[in-house]
């Protein structure tokens, strides 16, 4: 075979480097089968193979002593195949060499006494001391320490590295690094006073007890082989003022992290990170015990308590330790009771992986999704909810919080087995990925070379064939998706089981355990939740049977809404009500997203869920996009025709038009909800159906006249005012029109006057007086015609001749103004289109006199002065609060007036379309344009938002939070964001009013 072939069979990429490895002097006189037998072992053989030689070239009687020793052999090269960063520390410290050495088949558990003792000796400090002091300071003493630190590090990767199941022993590993890292905390603290000694007295330098509190992976045992180390200082002194105590003790916390982490002759070996202390990076690094007490109990926030999960006393004094744990661990237990617990633990996940670099998440270990903190998320959650009660889960490593979940029926057996074999198994790349280079990270490698080699290393010693880069990767990407599944699986599925026959693997929780679970998730009313539970999956028909898969994943989806209450009760109701409709159940099982969009309306929407209570076959509209398309115009103007000519009675047609009009309403509010339609398409569509409803309520009363046996004498035309004129309209909007008739040749004008406000009065009370049966869930199409000349003091409908002459010798200047949005609604069009010829001159002036535009002024103050609700809040106003929609429609309807007649682009209804001519014409500047645009959306989108949450309509920016943090949702702010959409919208309005003023008033 040609060495070649050999080097390739071996698992060499670099053949050429390692050719001319092969070929240095330092390897003359092996022999060539025992190498080649130690380089078959090691996970990365080129790696190996150059470290080896350069080993042997640092101090070769020691190598050739370890090679020569066939049981010594192979852990080397395991070593050097795995970890460069080691192989280069025997390279400085070749004398450490015979801690390479073949272990038994169970290695050895590591006291951690002894590791105390060990590293406490190597600065010759007395571990029979509770508060040792070293013997030497300075450099000398940090390399003292730190090699002592890398000696047993090597030691117990060689054990790591030949067992023959390294998922079994990561356990053993991570007690053992956190273990070793404590005694390097304790043996760099009696260094620093050792060195505090020699600045202070050391009679005062003793009188400071310093707690050292390791957090995290150290806290909780379960370290890396390369991280930083999270802790927390405690201090105290006999007899010393407070300043003394933190002077010393912040020196004592200083001197020890500089101990490790410190530049020197032998490297650094990791952070010691104290950012999880009370205040973070702002707080005082020491604190007394009192001090975090006295925070814990006022200041701190719920992620905290997460974090105080893991709180040890490490080093440093043990008493004042154990008294911390003890004033501690009540804050940690009852932390599942605070308000939004669930939701500011989720929010602090979502944080973390918002934070991964794009080109890292699919690359992620250890934040990405079905990854190591996925894992610990869920485990963390579980101890938090049930701990409370329940003892046998106060502990700290999550290995042994699995298990104890397991045992005390909180998770099932086979997800347990299934949680801890993937997160074993993800801390062993982990551990492996970090052991190369001993440099922190959690990203799986790019490169095919260092695959196979990862790959190789996480098998265990009794793997002879070496596995292929893709094997690993599928591994992996299959341990990822499982652990996502067992999230949903672990946390909800046990929920069910006290409705349902149970298997033996499965979890029956208790009442109270169901309850607390779901109380943390954020539910409301448990006891009724469970009612909820037990009614949808009792029994053994289909549904049920369905619903039980099902409900696991949807609590989930439930949780994320404002109310999860309110989900789970619509979603109730809708299962009742659709009973076993296969295309329901069908569309629940094959659509994730139609599944996922139901939860989310239910927990919600108050306003959607409504309709979909008395109209539950929409629900099928979920599971398809192109159904959630909203029906236009001229669609529904056909049906409501159709449904005319087969429904003359005219209260039966008339409930016809008002059943699709709601139908309209529900699926844009549903195309709405799922991101389908933007702001200005959900003002047109909802604008389109309120006019389809007008134009068939017209024609109803219409008939009904000549049903009567009544002659036809005048033509009427609705006339769209306002937000309905400009077609921006939201949910529950009223209707602003204006009535014109015209009599039909020869009639009498009394009469058809007459007759004209009969039927506009008709046409209103045909929108608005319940029908039979009732058409339940309506919002009410409201008729408001304040805007008619002389408002409410004038004729409800007039003649067009009597417009004319009013607008010729009446008219007021608001007026003019009012007559920018006018838009033709319903009835005859030639009608129509003569009355927009009498009013364009009246609302496209030539000029625009400088009394009419101080009128404009004058008017726009009072309205601001007695419209506004008593003891509303202006800058809360969305309508006419400071900044607000009156804001921007005002100047922008000034504008309008002052320049529609030399600038044709004007001449349009909708506030955002003028705005884009005002930019385009350059009549504002375009940063202020953008922020009265910005202004307007954001007021109009809550105001949508207001009625879409409660189901009723609201002119004001909520203040309790959790109507807050709904209207942010619906919104597009994420979870947790209702009091960033109050800073927004107070910013946007507060720039808006600035503008307003500075254009309308001119200052």
């Amino acid at each position: 075979m040609s060495l070649n072939r050999k080097l390739i069979s071996y698992g060499f990429t670099d053949l050429e480097k390692s050719r001319r490895f092969l070929e240095a002097p330092e390897l003359r006189g092996l022999n060539d089968d025992d190498l080649f037998g130690g380089l078959a072992v090691a996970a990365n053989p080129d790696l190996a193979l150059q470290s080896f030689v350069r080993l042997l070239a640092s101090h070769r009687r020691a190598v050739e002593a370890v090679f020569a020793d066939g049981d010594r052999r192979g852990p080397l090269f395991r070593l050097l195949g795995a970890s460069e960063a080691l192989g280069e520390f025997l390279m400085r410290r070749p004398e450490h060499l015979d801690v390479v050495v073949a272990g038994p088949a169970t290695p050895r558990v590591v006291d951690p006494a002894d590791l105390r003792v060990l590293l406490l000796r190597s600065v010759d400090a007395d571990p029979a001391a509770d508060n040792p002091v070293a013997g030497v300071t300075g450099v000398e003493a940090y390399r003292a320490l730190r090699v002592a630190y890398r000696r047993h590090l090597t030691d117990l990767a060689v054990r790591d590295l030949c067992h023959c199941a390294p998922v079994d022993y990561l356990p053993v590993v991570a007690r053992e690094l956190a273990d070793l890292a404590t005694a390097a905390l304790e043996a760099s603290l009696a260094v620093a006073r050792a060195e505090l000694g020699e600045v202070h007295e050391a009679d005062v330098v003793a009188r400071v007890r310093l707690a050292v509190i390791a957090m995290g992976k150290c806290g909780a045992r379960e370290l890396n082989y390369i991280s930083d180390v999270d802790v927390v200082y405690v201090v105290e002194g006999d007899g010393l003022d407070e300043t003394t105590v933190t002077r010393i003790g912040t020196g004592l916390a200083s001197g020890m992290a500089r101990g490790v982490y410190s530049p020197g002759p032998e490297p650094a070996l990791w952070e010691v990170d104290a950012n999880l202390r009370p205040e973070g990076k702002d707080g005082q690094l020491v604190r007394t015990l009192e001090s975090h007490v006295s925070y814990y109990q006022r200041w701190a926030r719920t992620w905290e308590f997460q974090a105080l999960l893991k709180a040890r006393a490490a080093a440093g004094d043990p008493a004042l330790g154990r008294r911390y744990e003890e004033a501690i661990e009540p804050f940690v237990w009852a932390s599942s009771q605070r308000e939004g617990f669930v939701e500011a633990v989720r929010a602090m996940r979502r944080r973390v992986t918002d934070n991964i670099p794009r080109d890292e998440e699919a690359r992620q270990l250890k934040l990405g999704p079905g990854g190591l903190r996925d894992v610990e998320f869920t485990v963390q959650l579980l101890q938090l909810v049930h701990g409370r009660l329940d003892d046998s889960l106060r502990v700290r490593d999550t290995v042994s919080a699995i298990a104890a979940l397991s045992a005390a029926g909180y998770i099932g057996r086979s997800d347990a087995l299934d949680l801890d074999d993937a997160y074993r198994y993800l801390r062993v790349l982990e551990h492996r990925i970090q052991l190369m280079q001993m440099r922190r990270t959690h990203l799986m490698p790019e490169d095919e070379t260092a695959l196979r080699a990862l790959a190789r290393s996480s098998e265990g010693c009794l793997v002879t064939v070496r596995p292929s880069a893709q094997s690993l990767s599928e591994k992996w990407q299959r341990t990822r998706r499982l652990v996502k599944r067992l999230h949903e699986s672990i946390f909800y599925r046990p929920l069910l089981n006290n409705a349902a026959t149970l298997q033996p693997e499965d979890v029956q929780l208790t009442a109270e355990a169901a309850q607390a679970r779901l109380a943390a998730l954020g539910y409301q009313d448990p006891r009724g939740a469970m009612r909820h539970i037990e009614a949808l999956t009792g029994g053994l028909r289909r549904r049920a049977m369905l619903q039980k898969q099902l409900l696991p994943i949807l609590l989930a989806w439930f949780a994320d809404g404002v109310d999860p209450d309110a989900g789970l009760l619509g979603f109730r109701r809708l299962s009742e009500s659709l009973g076993e409709s296969h295309w329901y159940l069908g569309m629940l099982r094959d659509s994730t997203a139609a599944a996922e969009r139901l939860c989310a309306v239910l927990s919600s929407s108050r306003f959607i869920t409504d309709l979909l209570e008395v109209s539950p076959e929409s629900t099928q509209w979920l599971g398809s996009d192109a159904a959630l398309v909203p029906d236009s115009f001229d669609a529904q103007w056909t049906e409501i025709q159709s449904k005319m000519s087969r429904h003359p009675e005219p209260g039966e047609a008339i409930r016809l038009i008002r059943l699709i009009r709601r139908r309209e309403l529900l699926r844009i509010a549903i195309a709405d909800s799922s991101q389908l339609l933007t702001q200005a398409q959900v003002g047109e569509a909802l604008a389109d159906a309120d006019r389809a409803a007008i134009l068939g309520a017209l024609h109803v009363a219409e008939k009904e006249i000549t049903a009567r046996g009544e002659q036809r004498l005048t033509d009427v035309v609705v006339m769209a005012m306002g937000r309905q004129g400009g077609r921006e309209i939201t949910y529950g909007s009223d209707a602003d029109v204006m009535y014109v008739h015209r009599p039909l040749e020869g009639a009498d004008g009394a009469a058809a006057q007459k007759q004209a406000e009969t039927i506009v009065a008709r046409l209103a009370a045909l929108l608005t007086q319940p029908c039979r049966p009732p058409v339940l869930a309506e919002r009410v199409l409201e008729i408001d015609t304040a805007l008619r000349p002389e408002g409410k003091q004038g004729a409800m409908v007039r003649t067009l001749d009597s417009y004319r002459e009013y607008y010729r010798r009446w008219s007021l200047v608001w007026e003019a103004q009012a007559l920018l949005r006018a838009r033709p609604l319903a009835g005859d069009d030639t009608l129509a289109e003569e009355f927009l010829e009498l009013i364009d001159p009246v609302r496209y002036p030539e000029q625009l006199r400088e009394t009419d535009v101080r009128e404009i002024r004058r008017v726009k103050a009072r309205v601001e002065s007695e419209r506004l609700p008593r003891g509303a809040d202006p800058s809360r106003h969305l309508k006419l609060g400071r900044g607000a929609l009156s804001d921007v429609e005002w100047l922008v309807q000034l504008l309008q007036l002052q320049h529609a007649r030399s600038l044709p682009g004007l001449r349009v209804q909708s506030t955002l379309a003028a705005l884009d001519v005002i930019a385009d014409e350059g009549l504002l500047p375009l940063e202020d344009v953008e922020t009265l645009r910005a202004s307007w959306n954001l007021a109009t989108r809550i105001r949508a938002a207001n009625v879409i949450w409660s189901g009723r309509g609201s002119d004001l920016l909520p203040s309790p939070r959790r109507d807050l943090e709904a209207v942010a949702r619906w919104c597009g702010y994420g979870p947790g964001s209702g009091s960033d959409l109050e800073e927004d919208y107070l910013r946007l309005t507060r720039r808006s009013r600035a503008v307003f003023e500075r254009h309308f008033y001119g200052y």
